[in-house]
């Protein structure tokens, strides 16, 4: 590697990094509006996505550059091309935050529903997912990869035991369908967020494997 091309890809490096920080930041305090009902928090999540957004070009600008100028290859171009693809990942993550935030404001301003709905729990395994995701990327480890990808099952177990409960509380609440409505899209959110989180996890696989595992069975990656 070029000492240009290192230093390019340890900014590059760096500004993945930064984004992965603002996404993971955004959801917390996402779950916590809906968590907490507070309104004010919701809407700062709300109007942040403009800051992700703009990352998120810029970090596709710097790979695009990169492959053009520096036409790198092997590890280095793996590399390069596993970030473009996490990147968007992480700026569909910061979407589905913002999706969860406008959920938590209209739950915020209706009557509590009265289910033992394990939002939190869920937000956690969900945020470890995105959280550890990074980590490999960040370290080359395709064993925490793996770690992340087999944890999927577990979110949307979670996802199909809320739609139980929620369906189940509808059946004699018919009058609050809408808030009902509104929860079973949080929890569908936080699934989807699990699924991004798992494809940034197998795209570190193939930066650090050259293995395509994208439609395998968990199984066959172990």
């Amino acid at each position: 590697m070029t000492t240009h091309l290192q230093r390019e890809i340890e900014n590059l490096k760096k500004k993945i990094l930064g984004m992965s920080a603002e996404v993971e930041e955004s959801l917390r305090n996402a779950v916590d509006s809906l968590v907490k009902r507070d309104v004010r928090l919701a809407q700062a999540v709300i109007d942040g996505d403009d800051h992700i957004d703009h990352m998120e070009v810029e970090i596709e600008e710097d790979c695009l550059k990169i492959l053009a100028l520096h036409q790198p290859v092997a590890i280095d171009l793996r590399y390069v091309v596993a970030v473009l693809k996490i990147n968007n990942d992480l700026e569909r993550i910061g979407d589905e935050a913002v999706n969860i935030a406008e959920r938590a404001a209209y739950l915020a301003t209706h009557p509590p529903i009265d289910l033992a709905l394990d939002f939190k729990g869920m937000a956690a395994k969900t945020q470890r997912m995105v959280s550890r995701s990074i980590d490999a990327l960040v370290n080359l480890d395709s064993a925490i990869a793996r770690e992340v990808r087999a944890s999927d099952d577990d979110v949307d177990e979670m996802n199909r035991q809320m739609y139980r409960l929620v369906q189940d509380y509808i059946a004699v609440n018919s009058d609050r369908v809408t808030e009902c409505v509104h929860l079973l899209s949080t929890s569908r959110h936080l699934e989807r967020i699990a699924d991004q989180a798992t494809n940034i996890a197998e795209d570190v696989i193939y930066m650090v494997e050259g293995e395509i595992v994208r439609h395998q069975p968990e199984d066959f990656t172990k």
